[in-house]
């Protein structure tokens, strides 16, 4: 499971995809709804938010409108969005980290997507972040 820090801008197809379903995946685990991930690192940061539901929400608005702006057809009855939510914060190091983790899938993947990429001098945050100076995250798993 892999939910980016980064705008899902820069995802190509097939990670725009990936990214919707494994969010989803995230949000029923978030609502108890399944029984596995459970413990997955990249939950600790909406599982440490006031409102978790309402964080997970608003990442998959995020996502929708992405898919929207390319033309796919996701389905907006998934998420539900209520009163705005402060932005989390997400460190430099981790964008940084998730950067090169991006640029290596899109060079095996979409290399037309890379070579958009690959020309930016930083990556944005997806828009429920805002970035900070700080390492990776310490629930990153670093091979």
């Amino acid at each position: 499971m892999r939910i980016w820090s980064l705008h899902p801008k820069y995802l190509d197809s097939k990670g725009l995809v990936a990214l919707w379903r494994e969010t989803l995946l995230a949000k029923k685990v978030l609502e108890d709804r399944t029984k596995g991930y459970k413990n997955h690192p990249q939950l600790i940061r909406f599982k440490n938010v006031h409102q978790p539901l309402s964080a997970i929400n608003w990442y998959l608005k995020y996502v929708y409108d992405e898919a929207q702006i390319r033309g796919f057809h996701f389905d907006n009855s998934k998420f539900e969005v209520a009163h705005k939510i402060e932005k989390l914060s997400v460190t430099y190091g981790q964008m940084e980290f998730e950067t090169q983790h991006l640029l290596t899938k899109l060079k095996n993947r979409d290399l037309k997507k890379y070579n958009q990429v690959i020309h930016f001098r930083s990556l944005e945050p997806h828009p429920l972040f805002f970035a900070k100076e700080g390492p990776i995250a310490l629930w990153e798993k670093i091979n």
